[in-house]
């Protein structure tokens, strides 16, 4: 898919010329920027047809079933295809103007796709985006234009052996250095092969790598330029990378037997999403509960961690508009956010729905609840897939010992200027 999405992002290119920036039509927002128009009141009628992927693909008819009966008038045709060809067949459509009426789209292809012009502008008044997660918000909004809504989100905290823990002494760490003590503790006197992993590179190592940035004050971009060679950045790669450095993290441990690593007590801690709390619960067994907990992430400056999951996104060449944005309306309500959340785990980018039901018993999820309070999304930007190439490969050449972190940040500021914003 990696070497797929470089093909396609000369179709999306295309398209650019091809369709136009969608900022110029609609109404105007609250902050002068350009909103889209309103939909007619009343029930949802007629046809439309929505792509999805993943396990909600498959859960999505269910929520279908309850939009319909709240507007028996309207039809929603759910395509399913599976995650790893979304991408490209979301571009090929935008390319060729053969587009679904709606589409799930990752967060981070948002900038990307709304720069096409393919997508509608979501309606003025239509979402109250004070009640979705701030982080999951911002990763639908293009040069301050919200061109979709969140459904559902992720965010990464530190899964780690709460029993070797307390063999070693150790209780949750709270700052960098708390977390450099406790992968040591771990590791010395915890039994653990390995005190913590952390991805050493390779694809979307960077969604490991950002927390600890921002933690440090760094960021990617600030007013439209990439900020990627910054005193912030430099102490964040030799952060990061120290933990390999003291052998605390290991270079060759394939990322999927982390988890089974875990469960034999081989690696002490981990920084991953909330799949991981299934993972653990299937393949431990009920023997190995009360032997994990997870930990929000340290501070230094901050506590920030990544946001992920996917947006919902209506296209311009929709035949049916309204019913579109009314049935995108429908999903995240509290009610439809539950129920996704009850289908297939999914977390709720509506903020009120995590106020109730296991969402605000469970201490493991309310956890990642807190989390996503401080988390952030890559930026919107149309080129974000090749920049975040270029910071893998630099965290990679810093952990694996390469090169030094003022030299990989100098490199990736001025590989991720060559590229630009798309804009």
């Amino acid at each position: 898919m990696k070497h797929l999405r470089y093909a396609t992002a000369l179709v999306v290119t295309l398209a650019l010329g091809v369709t136009g920036c969608g900022g110029d039509e609609g109404g105007s927002g609250s902050d002068g920027q350009p909103a889209g128009k309103e939909i007619a009141a009343g029930k949802a009628t007629g046809q439309i047809t929505v792509w999805a992927m993943g396990a909600e693909s498959e859960k999505l008819n269910a929520l279908a079933a309850d939009f319909t009966k709240e507007n028996p008038e309207a039809k929603v045709n759910v395509t399913s295809f599976p995650f790893d060809a979304a991408h490209d067949k979301i571009a090929t459509a935008i390319a060729g103007r053969q587009t679904p009426d709606i589409s799930m789209v990752g967060t981070t292809w948002m900038g990307e796709f709304a720069k096409t012009g393919a997508f509608d502008p979501a309606p003025t008044g239509l979402f109250d985006k004070s009640k979705f997660f701030a982080g999951a918000w911002n990763s639908a909004v293009v040069d301050g234009t919200a061109y979709g809504v969140p459904w559902y989100v992720e965010t990464r905290l530190i899964y780690h052996r709460s029993d070797l823990a307390a063999t070693a002494g150790q209780q949750k760490p709270t700052n960098w250095q708390g977390l450099t003590d406790f992968a040591t503790a771990m590791k010395d006197k915890g039994g653990a092969k390995w005190g913590i992993y952390l991805q050493p590179g390779g694809t979307a190592s960077w969604q490991t790598f950002m927390p600890f940035a921002w933690q440090a004050g760094a960021d990617i971009m600030k007013d439209g330029k990439f900020t990627l060679d910054t005193p912030e950045m430099r102490k964040a790669l030799e952060y990061y990378a120290s933990f390999f450095k003291q052998g605390l993290a290991p270079t060759n441990l394939a990322p999927e037997a982390v988890g089974s690593g875990f469960i034999k007590g081989e690696v002490g801690a981990f920084v991953s999403g909330p799949w991981h709390m299934g993972i653990l619960r299937g393949e431990g067994g009920p023997a190995f509960e009360g032997k994990w907990d997870v930990a929000q992430m340290p501070r230094e400056q901050a506590g920030t961690s990544f946001i992920g999951g996917s947006d919902l996104a209506v296209f311009k060449d929709s035949r049916n508009r309204d019913t579109a944005w009314k049935f995108v309306q429908f999903l995240t309500t509290p009610a439809a956010q539950q129920k996704l959340y009850d289908l297939v785990g999914s977390l709720p980018a509506l903020q009120e729905t995590w106020q109730s039901g296991k969402l605000a018993d469970d201490p493991f999820l309310q956890a990642f609840g807190e989390q996503l309070k401080d988390a952030k999304s890559a930026p919107a930007i149309a080129t974000w897939e090749q920049v975040a190439d270029v910071i893998d490969d630099g965290i990679e050449r810093v952990v694996r010992g390469v090169t030094d972190p003022a030299t990989a940040a100098k490199e990736m500021q001025s590989k991720a200027s060559s590229i630009g914003t798309g804009s």
